[in-house]
């Protein structure tokens, strides 16, 4: 008896698979990158560019022209600025902010540090809380900590009037023309140095503790490790501090004009550069004008910050 074998059908072959090309290394990866770090670019770039770059170039466009009776608005080139460059209240109130600058930057850095080096040194009790007093003045608007300190100022109705009636002594009219410089430099003073003590104490915080105990092991005693250590450490941010302050300085508005309202004498329209080209602009109508000097003020500001800033990096290579 035999059996017939039939035979089995042959199974189907699996689909071939398909290798994609070999790609070179970091390709994808580097155009996915890059379109992810434009994507995220993107919104800051659009909000620096309406906000910043448009508002800086109109103003550089109104500045080349003017507004005439006859003929209108007319092309002018570089005349307002030749008229800027020779305006004795633009130039008057420039000094005085170049004064404000070298009296009050100083005193209010040099108080920042003197605060950062107590809250960093550990020694400090209460130290968060000491920290946040300094700092809760920047929390202030300038426009009230102005109004504040204005009434403090007052010689009949203020603090100090009745610290002179206290006493029996007369006390300086600190909103006097011979005082008034001071008095804001006071005001902005106790605006700022708890903004930049943080920016000094996080650079502080930034020293490798083992180089405290290296200078403990040599015998540094906490002055010695200052001086030595946390000042130099410090240094960087201390010129990015400065070149804030500088900034500020130039746009220095909002306490004098405050101010202007409790001594309408001593502090004029034009008593800042900023309060200059504010009121010409609003008050006056020259808007044209009113750019030109914005501009030029603007130039100042950037060629001192930046001086200051080479300064600064040219004597940290010579160290």
């Amino acid at each position: 008896m035999s059996t017939s074998h039939t035979p089995l059908a042959p199974s189907p072959k699996p689909p071939p698979v398909r290798r994609r090309p070999a790609v070179p290394a970091g390709s994808t990866s580097r155009l996915g990158h890059g379109a992810y770090g434009y994507a995220f670019f993107a919104p800051f770039l659009a909000v620096f560019v309406i906000g910043v770059v448009a508002p800086l170039g109109y103003a550089a466009y109104l500045s080349f022209f003017q507004d005439r009776l006859i003929g209108g608005t007319v092309f002018v080139g570089l005349d307002n600025y030749r008229r800027a460059l020779g305006d004795e209240l633009f130039r008057a109130g420039l000094w005085r902010v170049l004064l404000f600058l070298l009296v009050q930057v100083p005193v209010m850095l040099g108080l920042a540090l003197l605060a950062a080096l107590a809250v960093d040194s550990g020694r400090l009790r209460r130290a968060g809380l000491f920290r946040i007093g300094i700092f809760v003045p920047y929390a202030v608007p300038a426009v009230v900590a102005s109004l504040m300190w204005g009434y403090l100022y007052g010689d009949r109705f203020g603090l100090a009037g009745q610290i002179g009636d206290l006493l029996g002594v007369d006390v300086p009219d600190l909103l006097s023309s011979n005082w008034m410089l001071a008095s804001i430099g006071n005001v902005v003073t106790w605006e700022y140095v708890g903004y930049n003590m943080l920016i000094l104490y996080a650079a502080l915080r930034t020293v490798p503790e083992e180089l405290y105990e290296a200078a403990e092991m040599d015998g540094a005693g906490e002055f010695r490790k200052a001086w030595s250590i946390k000042l130099p450490a410090v240094r960087p941010a201390l010129v990015l501090a400065t070149v804030f302050s500088i900034i500020g300085t130039f746009q220095l508005f909002n306490e004098p004009n405050v101010m202007q309202t409790l001594a309408p004498g001593v502090i004029s329209t034009s008593y800042t550069p900023n309060m200059y080209a504010y009121n010409l602009a609003f008050n006056g109508q020259q808007f044209n004008y009113s750019a030109a000097v914005a501009v030029v003020l603007g130039g100042v500001t950037a060629v001192v910050a930046y001086a200051v800033q080479v300064r600064s990096m040219r004597k940290e290579q010579g160290r």
